[in-house]
């Protein structure tokens, strides 16, 4: 019995022996056909008998793993020297644009990247007018969509970049909106809503701004103002701006000696930015005039000059004492237009601080016209720069007190919009529209000092005593000073223009460096010049003919584009001044359209131009006189100017039509579009 259970445990064994060498086999065939680390050790017979596996070979052992001298060095790991040296490279390159984005946003006031943004979306906008601007689209590459989307989409693209760098790029996008005799519709409706408010910024960096320009004195110190309502001695400042532009944001004070300011204040970045700014619209235009073959980058270094002079308030307070001398000397706006003073004192390269002016603004015309409410014999707070009535200062103080953050403190003085606040000034469109008119006319064609941004945000009217408009001129960073020789040329050019002096007008364009004489009259004139031959007009009538529309509005324009270069066609000669005077001049046009034409804007102009001639102290006594006869003269042949004006202004009366200057407008828009041009006057709607 024991024997037998013995052989059958040897029979056993055997079986279990000869399964392990089975396994073993297999396991090494697999090593060899997976070319494990180490071929050499093999397994055997006679190694398995020796293996603590087998279970007759001597004393039980447990199974270890194998030591790791018994595995052979370890191999070298792979390397990848390409891979890591762009990785560096990448590293290196991180962390150089990380250090200029920071050096930029810190430094530059990201005027570094917003002169990227700027390159990158002229360079597109001007490849995609140079593959698309043609009659018909170029094969494959070519946008099927025709001209006027290739405006739309460009106007876009231009309005974003405007709007995204902000500062004075807001200020070039509202240059632009106002020169529809260059530009497509298009672009006039994306550029209007360039005269919205921008952002104000935080008081924070207002604060930081007063401190460095006053010595590190802090606001407290300088305006003699108190945040907490505590000290009775003190004036009373708002935290929050009353107004915000592309520039500066102004508020509101009023200072211990009851003294109301309007402290205008420079937006921080400004200062920073506008180095980058002008340099890289230098570029760009460079680029344009090089690539589409236009006369533009001449005028470039005059209109960056003005531009930055525009943010620099000592000088928009020397040209606002300058304006407010001239105007009170002269008998014929004394009286009828303020200036509000400056008080040098609380002013600075980046502070300004003026008189506060209660009034309605320009383009309110409702406000205007609504039945006056406040009394008879009375008239607007502040008129003449009356003080103001004192607010109640234990309120305000009260309110500080319970919330030193309070937004508005400025009390509105709404008494003369009668008890339900339905009240207006109550003063006449034609009154305020001939003081505008009178007012820039001086500028121009006797003074010499041209104030160059009159638009309706800049322009305050207040009801006078005797129930007449005084109209209140604003922000004065924005002007040109005209030579003496220049301003008689101008007001030469205009006389001759009244009385179709063909022979004059081409003496002085010609003088000017202009070939285009009677374009550029039309163009002087803001409406259709009557007196020349018609020639441009006619001839481009006659290539129109038997023409696709698609070829036709390709015409228009590139007769446009040439007409420019007519325009300019000695830039050396033409006087610079003429950019921003034709943008005056527009924008008083624009004015008396919206108001509904109730002056003869051209007669008025054209008598201050005239009279200016023989009012020219700089003349002899000689040149005077009979400049003063032909005035005499002058004002006689203006008589059918007045007889127009008045049909014109009797068929708006029955509703029959527009006033004289809508006529003009709409005259003015057809001969532009058969020319290429559509004029928008409506820049400033809303």
């Amino acid at each position: 019995m024991w024997r037998h259970g013995l052989a059958g445990s040897t029979a056993s064994s055997r079986l279990h022996l000869s399964a392990t060498i089975a396994r073993t086999r297999t396991t090494i065939t697999s090593a060899k056909s997976l070319r494990l680390p180490h071929p050499r050790r093999t397994l055997t017979a006679s190694s398995i008998r020796k293996s603590p596996l087998h279970p007759s070979s001597g004393p039980f052992e447990p199974l270890r793993p194998p030591s790791p001298s018994s595995l052979g060095g370890p191999r070298p790991a792979r390397s990848y020297p390409r891979a890591e040296k762009y990785l560096r490279r990448l590293l290196i390159l991180s962390a150089l644009l990380g250090a200029g984005y920071l050096l930029d946003s810190q430094v530059y006031a990201s005027g570094i990247a917003r002169s990227l943004r700027t390159f990158s979306t002229g360079l597109l906008v001007a490849a995609d007018y140079k593959l698309n601007f043609r009659p018909h689209p170029l094969p494959i590459i070519g946008s099927k969509s025709g001209i006027p989307e290739l405006h739309r989409r460009s106007a876009e693209r231009m309005s974003d970049l405007l709007r995204h760098n902000g500062g004075l790029y807001l200020k070039i996008g509202q240059a632009i909106a106002m020169q529809s005799a260059v530009l497509p519709p298009e672009f006039q409706k994306m550029f209007a809503r360039m005269f919205d408010d921008a952002p104000q910024d935080e008081w924070e960096l207002v604060e930081k701004v007063i401190r460095d320009d006053f010595g590190g004195r802090s606001v407290e110190e300088v305006f003699g103002v108190d945040f907490t309502g505590r000290d009775e001695s003190k004036g009373v400042m708002e935290k929050t701006a009353r107004a915000s532009a592309s520039v500066a944001q102004v508020h509101w004070a009023r200072l211990p000696d009851g003294r109301e300011v309007a402290v205008k204040i420079q937006k921080p970045e400004i200062e920073r930015q506008i180095g980058w700014d002008l340099w890289a619209f230098k570029v760009v235009m460079r680029v344009y005039t090089w690539w589409f073959d236009l006369p533009m980058y001449s005028m470039v270094p005059f209109v960056t000059e003005r531009l930055k002079l525009e943010t620099d308030f000592e000088n928009e307070a020397r040209n606002s004492e300058v304006m407010r001398e001239l105007i009170n000397a002269e008998p014929a706006l004394k009286g009828r237009v303020y200036i509000p003073p400056v008080y040098p004192e609380l002013s600075s390269k980046r502070v300004l601080t003026t008189e506060w002016i209660e009034g309605v603004r320009f383009n309110d015309k409702s406000d205007l016209t609504r039945s006056w409410r406040g009394g008879h014999g009375n008239y607007s707070p502040g008129v003449h720069g009356e003080k103001l009535p004192s607010p109640d200062m234990r309120s305000l103080r009260a309110a500080l007190r319970k919330n030193p953050n309070q937004q508005w403190l400025k009390p509105e003085r709404n008494s003369w919009r009668g008890p339900n606040l339905t009240g207006g000034l109550g003063v006449s469109p034609k009154d305020v529209m001939t003081t505008i008119v009178d007012l820039f006319s001086a500028q121009i064609f006797k003074f010499g000092v041209v104030h160059c941004d009159p638009h309706p945000g800049n322009m305050f009217v207040r009801r006078l005593p005797n129930g007449k408009p005084e109209l209140v001129l604003i922000d004065h960073g924005l002007y040109v000073y005209m030579s003496d020789q220049f301003r008689h040329d101008y007001a030469s050019f205009w006389k001759a223009i009244m009385t179709f002096d063909n022979a004059k007008i081409a003496q002085i364009a010609s003088s000017w460096g202009v070939k285009g004489a009677e374009m550029f009259a039309s163009a002087t004139l803001m409406r259709p010049y009557e007196g020349g031959e018609n020639k441009v007009q006619k001839e481009f009538l006659k290539a129109m003919k038997a023409r696709s529309p698609s070829e036709r509005n390709y015409e228009m324009q590139r007769r446009m584009k040439q007409g420019i270069r007519d325009m300019l066609a000695d830039e050396e000669k033409w006087p610079k001044e003429l950019i921003f005077i034709s943008r005056n001049m527009r924008i008083v046009q624009a004015n008396n359209a919206n108001m509904g034409s109730p002056v003869n804007r051209i007669k008025i102009m054209g008598v201050w131009a005239s009279r200016s001639l023989w009012q020219d102290k700089g003349l002899n006594w000689r040149e005077r006189a009979g400049n003063a006869w032909r005035h005499l003269l002058f004002k006689g042949v203006l008589w059918a100017s007045d007889v127009v004006w008045w049909f014109f202004r009797v068929k708006q009366l029955f509703g029959r039509g527009g006033g004289m200057e809508d006529e003009v407008e709409l005259k003015m828009r057809e001969v532009a579009k058969e020319m290429g041009i559509e004029l928008q006057h409506d820049v400033f709607a809303g």
